[in-house]
């Protein structure tokens, strides 16, 4: 059955007068352009010391950056332009803003080893963003590849890397030594950003959810925005927490699948093609 909304494919030279573009198209533009006015006034708010504000505004820019792309899928109006401003919007709040925040936080104790520390993970989350951008246009890779992305997502490891802002909001003493530790943190996150680390993206996964799981899964997620709203930095503490705990399963994961794939195609006489996720 054909979807509501058919594909727009712009034309003329110069693309297609602005009377001619469905009201459609725009909304995941607009959408991504919000995520930037997120992103840069969650710094202005950090350099104005009103760092829980700040903090909440970075957040909200990663989720309306992550949920333009799908929106822009189901209503058939993705676009090359879209595409283009959803990497730089990307970069600001994924790099940018997160490295900014924990600066004006933490890191400017640190000194110019704090700034270094955040500049890495700015440039580290472009180079994983451009990676990313590459890989997407690879047609050659093993379908089942395609669970896993290569490296940490952008998304996480701007979550990720404000820990210690986290830690600081529930009480951490926030001091020199504190701001030398998160340094260090700063640049580990930023190496799993640009490493070749196997992590699950769980895209399939979503896809089909048997019957009886139906309803434990809206509790479940029901419980996580519960303890969100009510117990804020402590929730995004243990999800970060949690989340450096799930690295080592999905590189276990992707080997054993790895191997299976290599024994199938061992077992059908054909070909293995290079695994271009973990070097």
């Amino acid at each position: 059955m054909p979807g509501f909304f058919h594909k727009f494919e712009p034309h003329g030279r110069g693309g297609p007068r602005i009377q001619e573009i469905p009201l459609r198209m725009l909304i995941p533009n607009l959408i991504t352009v919000l995520a930037i006015c997120a992103g840069l006034s969650g710094i202005r708010l950090a350099f104005e010391h009103r760092f829980e504000t700040a903090v909440m505004m970075v957040l909200i820019a990663a989720f309306l950056d992550g949920i333009d792309g799908r929106i822009a899928r189901r209503l058939k109006a993705q676009s090359k332009f879209g595409a283009q401003m959803d990497s730089l919007a990307d970069i600001v709040n994924f790099g940018v803003a997160p490295a900014l925040v924990l600066y004006a936080y933490l890191l400017d104790r640190a000194g110019p080893i704090g700034w270094i520390a955040a500049l890495l993970f700015a440039i580290a989350c472009g180079l994983r963003l451009a990676r990313f951008n590459v890989l997407d246009e690879d047609t050659e890779r093993p379908v089942w590849q395609a669970d896993y992305f290569v490296g940490v997502p952008a998304p996480a490891g701007a979550v990720l890397v404000l820990l210690p802002v986290y830690l600081g909001f529930i009480g951490m003493p926030l001091n020199v030594l504190g701001a030398f530790i998160s340094s260090g943190f700063t640049v580990l996150v930023a190496l799993l950003l640009v490493s070749r680390l196997p992590v699950y993206s769980g895209k399939t996964a979503g896809k089909k959810i048997r019957g009886d799981m139906v309803m434990p899964l809206i509790l479940g997620v029901v419980f996580y925005v519960l303890l969100l709203a009510t117990y804020t930095w402590q929730t995004l503490t243990a999800s970060a927490i949690a989340y450096f705990a799930f690295l080592p399963w999905s590189f276990t994961a992707y080997a054993r699948r790895a191997r299976q794939a290599e024994a199938e195609a061992l077992a059908e006489g054909g070909e293995i093609k290079p695994d271009v996720s973990t070097g």
